[in-house]
């Protein structure tokens, strides 16, 4: 069994009671997010004791997380917005956080899901959201990470991070992060991101009915048990099995239509969403999302968000890049 070699990506934010701050997705939705939710705790994210005792723990410091949010914006013109002590604060509060949290992360819509982000930390503030793929490429991973990990420490039951294949050693240390840690701060930082990164959560079932994953669909996946069975810390593998078929990426598989409605049939889902593009696929049970508008400065692409509502019901907002108008 390889299932933890399959690639997960996914980040996801839940619509709650204890989410007060509605002005942040108002561009995506002003008729549902710009609202005061009307959903039960039932409706959210159920912790685990071990967990509430944690974010409990957390909580004690959220003068202290916004204090550091807020430096963190005001200075994001600057090498160092953070010092490296503060990140290793943040980070040090977050692993046990991440760690106690079930591999398969369980809760009902609404849910609003972005994809890749790879370092464009101005994008990430259009967005203020994001689904893994956190850094590498662009030029702000640490702020982009640091970020994510702050609203995380300030909304635990309504922030959720998954892991991309990015989040691992082999592949950030080739695709730009390791040289950001290192010429900005310190080899200890890159490693300390490391350490978090193992304790991710994998992947994310919204309503028993929408799976968050990155990457592809593994043949060896038969039942959620096996992804909830995934003890953590964990290495994933960079290039592992998605499905039957050569990539021409030169890693994994590619997967077809009837592969991908036969999973959902088997899984009884509606809905799989992965993190590349924005594209639905196999007679709309597949959704990429990709959420980096002009990725690297080069391809000039638009970016998009997946907004579900407590129904199901899906909308995609994109988001365009900055120097082009949406038609």
């Amino acid at each position: 069994m390889e299932l933890c070699s399959v690639h997960y990506t996914a980040f996801l934010y839940q619509k709650c009671k204890s989410w007060n701050q509605s002005n942040w997705l108002k561009f995506m939705s002003s008729e549902r997010f710009g609202q005061t939710s009307t959903a039960s705790s039932s409706d959210c994210f159920v912790a685990s004791e071990m967990l509430k005792k944690i974010i409990r723990s957390v909580q004690e410091k959220q003068a202290r997380w916004k204090e550091l949010q807020e430096k963190l914006l005001r200075n994001r013109g600057s090498t160092t917005p953070l010092t490296e002590q503060e990140l290793m604060e943040i980070l040090n509060a977050a692993i046990p956080l991440l760690l106690a949290e079930q591999s398969l992360i369980e809760f009902n819509a609404p849910v609003v899901i972005c994809g890749d982000i790879h370092g464009q930390f101005e994008d990430l503030l259009r967005l203020y959201d994001s689904v893994g793929d956190y850094v590498d490429r662009g030029p702000q991973s640490v702020e982009v990470m640091s970020l994510q990990i702050l609203l995380k420490l300030q909304y635990p039951n309504d922030y959720f991070l998954l892991r991309g294949n990015h989040e691992h050693a082999v592949i950030n240390r080739s695709y730009g992060f390791y040289n950001e840690c290192t010429s900005r701060y310190s080899v200890n930082l890159w490693k300390r991101f490391q350490n978090l990164f193992v304790c991710m959560p994998l992947s994310a079932l919204v309503s028993k009915k929408i799976l968050c994953m990155h990457g592809g669909i593994s043949s060896e996946l038969k039942n959620f048990d096996q992804i909830r069975g995934i003890q953590r810390p964990t290495s994933v593998s960079p290039c592992g099995i998605l499905c039957f078929k050569k990539s021409p990426r030169g890693v994994g598989c590619v997967f077809g239509e009837n592969v991908t409605i036969e999973f959902c049939d088997n899984m009884g889902i509606d809905l799989i969403v992965f993190d590349q593009g924005y594209q639905f696929f196999a007679e709309r049970r597949c959704v990429t999302v990709f959420s980096a508008p002009n990725y690297c400065n080069i391809f000039n692409n638009a970016a998009a968000a997946l907004i579900i509502d407590k129904n199901l019901n899906c909308k995609i907002v994109q988001i365009m890049p900055r120097n082009k108008k949406k038609k």
